[in-house]
């Protein structure tokens, strides 16, 4: 669904050959290459929540810090893909709020209206690609 919703917006995807690269596709941003890691969120208490590192073996965990751009990530719930800077995010998971939080808070949240890609491109290109 990642690949098929950037392809709709326009984007040039570029796929990587093999199987043990850091990323799953590669977007070509007029000649920047944005190296990207798809997820899938789960949505929890209005939010949609979902993993930034990887197990390995003996289960520890790896971060993609310094090995991707962004994260793209799909919720099967929501139907919508979302396009979200590594730098932005913890280091084992993140959540993008849906509703608004309980208590109000907005300072320091993410909000998912943020870096969702809709038929026109992202909500915000510049910062879900990380420029």
């Amino acid at each position: 669904m990642i690949l098929a919703t950037l392809l709709a917006i326009g984007k040039t995807v570029l796929r990587p050959f093999g199987d043990n690269e850091r990323y799953d596709l590669v977007i070509d941003e007029e000649g920047r290459f944005v190296r990207v890691q798809c997820k899938t969120g789960k949505l929890k208490a209005g939010a949609l929540v979902f993993a930034t590192s990887s197990h390995t073996y003996k289960g520890k965990s790896k971060d993609y810090r310094g090995q991707i751009e962004a994260f793209a990530v799909y919720s099967p719930e929501l139907k919508k893909v979302y396009l979200v800077p590594v730098g932005v995010v913890g280091r084992r998971e993140a959540t993008l709020r849906i509703e608004p939080s309980k208590n109000n808070q907005v300072s320091g949240v993410r909000f998912a209206s943020e870096f969702e890609v809709v038929s026109g491109g992202v909500a915000q290109p510049g910062r879900a690609l990380g420029y």
